[in-house]
């Protein structure tokens, strides 16, 4: 079988990834979290899952009933490293709803035309208007984060964008939009053995990029670009919300409740949509190296 990009992710696993992740990664079960720090040493078991899951996909349909009724806008980010879990998380939020409430938004990089707009401008047209639900995949932080590591912008257009950020993400909430900042964080040996799942696997191998395999290499460049976005775009009216994602189960769980917990929709379920397990969840300070 053909490996993408002539297995350049096999090869840094080999040759370039450091020894503690590759002991990690080698020594670790199918089941084991890889990360020392994480609170949990195995992923939460399957029944436990599937049926929180299950309740809570019933409440997810309750919100969008909500949503839908009071012509509520709710939008979210979703942000992290690659391989944190972003897609699945929205997946599991989105598979019971009607695409026409909740849709996604995942942009490509940015045309000609687009590129000579105000930065902000071909994210806002994009914006929940009464009764939708927009789950940002990806979003304009991209030039906080990526942008940044691989020098897609200049230091002017990044300083132009954080200077703007905080009364741009302040006037969303004035509107009256509910707005939830979602940043899933993946340890280092985690995210790698996704990658390595991904390459080996043909019905995957599409998620993986360019940008994925030359990160590899750039771990520290966007652990600074990540820490400075944090310090820079954490505020009182738009803050985030970090997960710990090591596990996918607990992560997703976690994420639903996030977007959840803190709206009065008809019918709620107090004990499901309850806040999230604050081991794995909380603000900036749960981001861990």
């Amino acid at each position: 079988m053909t490996l993408p990009f002539d297995g350049a992710i096999s090869r840094f696993f080999e040759e370039t990834a450091p020894d503690a992740v590759r002991q990690a990664i080698l020594e670790g079960g199918k089941k084991d979290i890889l990360s020392a720090s994480y609170p949990y040493e195995e992923r939460m078991g399957r029944k436990e899952y599937e049926d929180t899951m299950a309740a809570l996909q019933i409440e997810l349909v309750k919100f969008q009933s909500w949503v839908k009724s009071s012509e509520a806008r709710v939008a979210v980010v979703f942000e992290g490293r690659d391989a944190a879990g972003k897609g699945g998380s929205i997946k599991r939020i989105r598979e019971n709803l009607n695409p026409r409430v909740a849709r996604v938004v995942a942009l490509s990089k940015p045309s000609d035309r687009e590129a000579t707009q105000w930065y902000f401008q071909r994210y806002i047209q994009h914006l929940p208007a009464g009764g939708e639900i927009t789950l940002f995949d990806r979003s304009w932080y991209n030039r906080g984060v990526v942008e940044q590591v691989f020098g897609f912008c200049t230091p002017e257009q990044r300083h132009s964008f954080f200077w703007q950020l905080p009364e741009f993400e302040e006037m969303l909430v004035d509107e009256g939009i509910h707005f939830t900042k979602i940043w899933l964080n993946v340890g280092r040996a985690e995210q790698l053995r996704r990658f390595l799942a991904r390459e080996k696997d043909p019905l995957k191998q599409w998620k993986l990029s360019w940008i994925d395999v030359e990160g590899l290499n750039r771990w520290d460049a966007y652990s600074d670009a990540i820490e400075e976005t944090f310090e820079r775009s954490h505020t009182e009216t738009a803050p985030w919300t970090v997960i710990r994602s090591d596990d996918k189960r607990r992560a997703r769980i976690s994420v639903i409740r996030s977007v959840l917990s803190g709206l009065d929709y008809d019918g709620k379920d107090e004990t499901v949509a309850c806040p999230p397990d604050d081991k794995i969840c909380g603000g900036p300070e749960m981001w861990v190296e």
